[in-house]
C-alpha cells in the first residue's frame, strides 16, 4: 500500500489508453508520454500496459506502507526518498516506511511512477486509465487527494527477482538503486525547444502558401490554456486559402487542428473523438514523448517528414525497445 500525504499538482493513474470505444464517443485517455510509461513498467517487472502514476509539474509526497520495487521515468521532477535524491530510468527498491517526495521541475514536465504489480484499480471499459472530465477509471475517477491509500497488485516473477536481488543490498538504507538503467541514447531529449516531426494533415493543401511556410519556419509557444486534452499554441496565425465548411472526422493523438483564430491546437491523450477544425499536420508517433514533456512557455518547432519516414522511425524505435525488453529480462534472470 502507498499513502498519499500530498497529491501534487495533478497526479492520476493511467495505462496506455481506453481503445475500441471512440466509435461510442468515449475518449482514449491514457498516458501523455507512452514511452516513459512503458519504460517505468518494464523496469518494475510489469507488463507495459499496467497502470502507473502520471505526475505533472509538481509531484506528490507518498509513504510506502510495505517494501516496494519502483521506477520513475519521464521528466526530471527531482525525486527523493527520505531527503536523498534518487536517479530515474532505473529500478529502485524502497523500504517500508520511506517517504517519496518530488522537488523542482528540472526538465520535462511529466514523470511516471510504476510499482511492482501495478496499481490495483478496477477496469472500466478494458482500461484502468483515469478520464478526469467524465470521472471514470483510475482511482475513483479522479486525481489523487491527500489521505488516499493506493493498493498495489500482485508482483510478477520478474518483479520478485528484482526485489530479492536489490533487497540484499538494502542493509540499513531507506532505498537501493539498481546499478544499471536505460541508456541515455534511448531517452528522448527534452531540454531546450524540441523539434517535433510531423506529416501533412488531411487539409494541409487548403491553407495559404504563407501559412504552410510559417508552420515549418516559426516557433509556436505552448500557452497556459493547455491541458491533457490539447496544447493551445501561440505563433503566426495560420489561415485557409478560402473559407470552407469542414465535416467532423476522426482525430488522433498528435493531430494539429487550426480553429478560426489561426492558433493551432495539438490534440493529446484526452482529445475528443472527432473534430471539425481543419488539420494542417499530424505529429509522428515517435515524437509524442517530446510533445508530452513540453510545458506552458516552451517553444515548439515543427519539421516535415513523409508518412513513410514516420513509419520507419517508429519501427526502428520499437525494434530498440524489443531489444531493451529482452535485455532487462536477461539481466533479471542472471541476477542483475
Amino acid at each position: 500500500m502507498i499513502k498519499v500525504i500530498k497529491p501534487g499538482l495533478l497526479s492520476s493513474i493511467q495505462d496506455l489508453g481506453r481503445t475500441g470505444y471512440q466509435k461510442f464517443g468515449v475518449i482514449a485517455s491514457g498516458a501523455m508520454d507512452p514511452f516513459s510509461h512503458r519504460m517505468a513498467n518494464l523496469l518494475s517487472g510489469n507488463e507495459e500496459n499496467d497502470p502507473a502514476l502520471e505526475i505533472t509539474m509538481m509531484g506528490p509526497t507518498l509513504t510506502f506502507e510495505e517494501d516496494t520495487l519502483i521506477s520513475i521515468c519521464g521528466g526530471d521532477l527531482s525525486p527523493s526518498i527520505n531527503g536523498q535524491p534518487i536517479r530515474t530510468w532505473r529500478s529502485v527498491f524502497v523500504k517500508k516506511g520511506s517517504e517519496l517526495k518530488f522537488g523542482g521541475c528540472q526538465k520535462g514536465c511529466r514523470a511516471y511512477l510504476a510499482v511492482s504489480g501495478g496499481f490495483a484499480v478496477p477496469e472500466v471499459m478494458n482500461s484502468k486509465s483515469t478520464y478526469l472530465r467524465a470521472g471514470i477509471g483510475g482511482f475513483k475517477g479522479r486525481a489523487l487527494k491527500a489521505g488516499d491509500v493506493l493498493e498495489t497488485g500482485k508482483p510478477s516473477l520478474q518483479s520478485l527477482k528484482m526485489k530479492d536481488f536489490l533487497s540484499k543490498q538494502l542493509l540499513d538504507k531507506a532505498f537501493v538503486e539498481n546499478d544499471w538503467g536505460i541508456a541515455s541514447k534511448l531517452i528522448p531529449e527534452t531540454v531546450g525547444n524540441p523539434e517535433i516531426r510531423i506529416t501533412r494533415g488531411r487539409q494541409f493543401d487548403l491553407f495559404t502558401h504563407e501559412s504552410r511556410i510559417q508552420l515549418f519556419n516559426h516557433a509556436f509557444e505552448v500557452t497556459a490554456q493547455s491541458d491533457r486534452m490539447g496544447y493551445r499554441l501561440k505563433g503566426p496565425a495560420l489561415a485557409l486559402s478560402e473559407h470552407a465548411e469542414q465535416i467532423s472526422e476522426a482525430v488522433n493523438f498528435g493531430s494539429i487542428q487550426v480553429p478560426p483564430d489561426g492558433n493551432p491546437i495539438v490534440l493529446l491523450a484526452d482529445r475528443q473523438t472527432t473534430g471539425g477544425y481543419p488539420k494542417i499536420g499530424q505529429v509522428a508517433a515517435v515524437d509524442l514523448p517530446l510533445l508530452a514533456q513540453a510545458k506552458p512557455g516552451d517553444a515548439l518547432r515543427f519539421a516535415e517528414i513523409s508518412n513513410e519516414q514516420a513509419q520507419q522511425l517508429l519501427i526502428k524505435r520499437e525494434m530498440k525497445l524489443k531489444e531493451l525488453k529482452q535485455g532487462i529480462f536477461l539481466k533479471t534472470r542472471g541476477g542483475n
